[in-house]
């Protein structure tokens, strides 16, 4: 009986922690789309991004397909081309050239070109 009560009380705090440690990741009620998540969905880019080119990798592709249709608004879309632009400014070897073709390469249209000198404010929905 001890021990089961010990066990949810341990299994309630570590429920507490990483709804703290992931708040960032999982949204509540926020205006924009978090960091995070923007960050794990084009994940599968980075190879293609530092590397010679070729074919985009379905899983980019589709990681950019979804960050575009969640980005609804304007505030979603400045958010997002926010962490993109801090993103790319932190990993290095990125084939800049590369990362401004990949939205048209997975069937994005976007009015703007996706470089780290971007001004996110005057991206638009």
């Amino acid at each position: 009986m001890a021990s089961s009560l010990l066990v949810m009380k341990v299994t309630s705090c570590m429920v507490a922690v990483l709804m703290v440690s992931f708040g960032h990741i999982i949204p509540l009620a926020e205006a924009e789309i978090p960091c995070g998540r923007v960050q794990i969905t084009v994940a599968p880019c980075i190879g293609y991004l530092r590397g010679p080119g070729g074919g985009v990798p379905a899983a980019c592709c589709n990681g950019v397909r979804s960050i575009n249709k969640e980005a609804k608004t304007t505030p979603d879309r400045q958010g997002v081309c926010r962490c993109l632009k801090t993103t790319a400014l932190s990993l290095p070897g990125l084939n800049l050239a590369t990362l401004a073709a990949l939205p048209s390469k997975c069937g994005v249209n976007l009015p703007y070109k996706i470089s780290p000198t971007i001004d996110c404010n005057t991206v638009k929905h």
